[in-house]
């Protein structure tokens, strides 16, 4: 089998990495690829600040007030938008596609989402293909 895995480097651009998790799920509907063409999220958290805990005591009844929940869901926001996003694309083609294995491994850099970030392409015969396939099943 002619494997190959693309790792895609989109820094702390959820969206991108989300708007290519769509357009492979496209691909594999509309040209029936199935599990030939899989796509995992390998999401490193970044180191969180902490959040500064408020100098103001609370209410009588126990409650923060409406602004400080929001303040804190925004920053609960910014520490998720923070986690460094990389996506690791396989292609897993039997040995007599080999020219559709090619064309995907030409297309998918080239296509919208994935031009905008750091690509990689891990082969089946280079030497750290291994620890790559190793990462990449352990992938949720």
């Amino acid at each position: 089998m002619a494997q190959s895995i693309l790792i895609f480097d989109f820094g702390t651009n959820e969206e991108a990495a989300q708007q290519a998790r769509h357009k492979v799920d496209g691909w594999k509907q509309g040209f029936r690829l199935g599990n030939k063409l899989l796509l995992k999220f390998e999401r490193t958290e970044e180191e969180p600040k902490a959040p500064a805990e408020s100098a103001e005591p609370k209410s009588a009844a126990g409650k923060k007030p409406a602004s400080k929940k929001k303040s804190a869901a925004k920053e609960e926001e910014k520490a998720e938008s923070s986690a460094h996003v990389r996506v690791l694309v396989r292609l897993d083609f039997s040995d007599h596609e080999k020219l559709s294995h090619q064309r995907w491994l030409d297309r998918i850099p080239t296509e919208e989402p994935f031009k905008s970030a750091k690509g990689e392409t891990v082969r089946h015969a280079d030497a750290s293909f291994a620890k790559t396939a190793e990462l990449f099943e352990s992938l949720d």
